[in-house]
């Protein structure tokens, strides 16, 4: 009975591993939109001071005050305070590179969805700045018993009195962007993808670590409240959360209006034509070949 040989059309297969010079440019792209949109975001300094002192009674209503004791040990101690300083200075611009890097080069197919999930919780970030402008601990007044230690420690750092910004340059920062904390929830999605993709027990153990360091050495420096840390955590979750629906929706455009750059497969084989059984296709290869390897024994 005569069999049709024609095949079906494959399927586009996925996209290769992603180019640095695109990744580069991208990365760079949302964090000159994270910075500005960071700038643009400043606030009423009235609200923000009010909304830093409302996190402030409602963590004591909830009997939560961390801040004050880790800020006091941090300033009383400069042995402490001052690597605290130079953590929360220079980690956050550090580490989280330094981790897309090392997922990029040793865990490409797991490189994709990490970028996305730290892209969108920035974002989601961002969109907290904006909406709930807030006042650091450090800018309260000195009444309300917090030291504002990257200011005491200046002269052994790069950053003046203004955040974490090398000095002069402070007017270029948004001290109000406090709630969430970012450097908390990057310090998270650090600490994930150590633990997750990491190979020894170093980094799966700088993986827990790190993060919950990041946690102390913020609200030791006065910089966050607790309430934001928690806020920091929240975001990334909701990123996560939205990472497979946002990657979807990317390869959908992408299919739609870029073609891959990998071949979409071989055309048809016979464009529909029929062929009866044992009957071959001009240049197709016969089974002798196949039945030559047969081992002798077999035959």
């Amino acid at each position: 009975m005569p069999h049709t040989a024609t095949t079906a059309r494959p399927a586009a297969p996925p996209y290769g591993r992603p180019r640095w010079w695109t990744e580069l440019a991208l990365i760079a792209v949302v964090y000159t939109a994270y910075s500005g949109g960071r700038l643009l975001a400043r606030g009423d300094v009235s609200t923000a001071v009010g909304h830093g002192l409302a996190i402030l009674r409602l963590e004591r209503d909830l009997g939560l005050n961390a801040e004050h004791p880790l800020n006091r040990l941090f300033t009383h101690t400069p042995a402490i305070g001052i690597p605290a300083d130079f953590a929360y200075a220079s980690l956050h611009y550090l580490v989280t590179p330094a981790v897309l890097v090392w997922l990029f080069r040793r865990r490409p197919a797991r490189y994709r969805a990490a970028r996305t999930w730290l892209m969108l919780s920035t974002l989601l970030g961002l969109a907290g700045f904006t909406l709930m402008p807030t006042c650091p601990p450090r800018l309260l007044d000195p009444g309300y018993g917090f030291v504002d230690t990257m200011a005491r420690f200046s002269g052994y750092g790069w950053w003046g009195g203004e955040a974490s910004a090398p000095r002069g340059l402070g007017g270029l920062t948004n001290q109000y962007a406090a709630m969430p904390s970012l450097h908390v929830g990057w310090a998270l999605w650090c600490g994930v993808m150590l633990w997750r993709h990491g190979r020894t027990p170093l980094l799966r153990s700088l993986g827990v670590l790190y993060p919950l360091l990041t946690v102390v050495v913020v609200m030791g420096t006065a910089n966050h409240y607790f309430l934001d840390a928690v806020a920091g955590v929240a975001v990334m979750g909701a990123g996560m959360l939205l990472t497979g629906p946002a990657t979807r929706l990317a390869d959908r455009v992408r299919n739609r209006f870029v073609s891959p750059s990998t071949p979409m497969g071989p055309p048809f084989v016979s464009g529909g034509c029929e062929t009866s059984a044992g009957e071959r296709i001009p240049g197709q290869r016969t089974t002798s070949a196949s039945a030559d390897d047969t081992p002798a024994a077999a035959r």
